[in-house]
């Protein structure tokens, strides 16, 4: 059949396949971080859930506690942080809530549900053993701060005792030398 004249500023449709293919993935990367934008906004949906469902939980901790710092991150991994070394975020699966606890040792999963009130009870009881570590912690300082005033009263004690022994070995010194005076001068 009949086909037009190829100019030189023209290149042919068959002499384009990279362009083509590099359009073609520039529209699939285009899509896949729409999809990533979408499952990141459905994960920091899920985890703003569960922080509703934990509000009763952290208004019941007294004002002077400075544990926790509750917040949802919404990083490249959406992150519902209980306190500095805990966090709740979602599985591979994205549906699946898991509670992790960073540790020395690397992380630790201390929770896994699919389910808004089962990882609550499970934030609830760390919430509540971090609350008694608190108070061990403080009742040993409590205990060290006893244990210390006694430490000094006692070293006060004996500073006193050393110089009252001292005083007492001064005034028998004198009375030693007044006597040994007395018997020593002629009549």
């Amino acid at each position: 059949m009949w086909e037009p004249k190829k100019t030189d500023t023209e290149p042919a449709e068959a002499d384009r396949p990279l362009k083509d293919a590099v359009r073609e993935a520039r529209i699939e990367a285009a899509e896949r971080s729409g999809v990533v934008v979408d499952l990141r906004d459905a994960d920091v949906a899920r985890l703003e859930l569960l922080n509703e469902a934990l509000d009763p939980l952290f208004k019941e901790i007294p004002n002077d506690v400075e544990l926790f710092d509750r917040g949802v991150s919404k990083g490249d991994i959406p992150r519902l942080w209980i306190d500095v070394v805990s966090h709740v975020e979602m599985g591979r699966d994205k549906r699946q809530y898991r509670f992790v606890q960073d540790t020395r040792y690397g992380r630790a999963v201390l929770a896994e549900s699919y389910e808004v009130p089962a990882l609550a009870q499970a934030v609830t009881q760390y919430v509540a053993r971090r609350l008694v570590e608190r108070e061990r912690a403080l009742s040993d300082d409590a205990e060290s701060k006893v244990a210390q005033s006694v430490l000094r009263r006692t070293r006060r004690h004996r500073h006193w005792r050393s110089v009252r022994t001292f005083i007492y070995g001064l005034v028998v010194g004198v009375a030693a030398l007044f006597a040994l005076a007395i018997l020593s001068s002629p009549h």
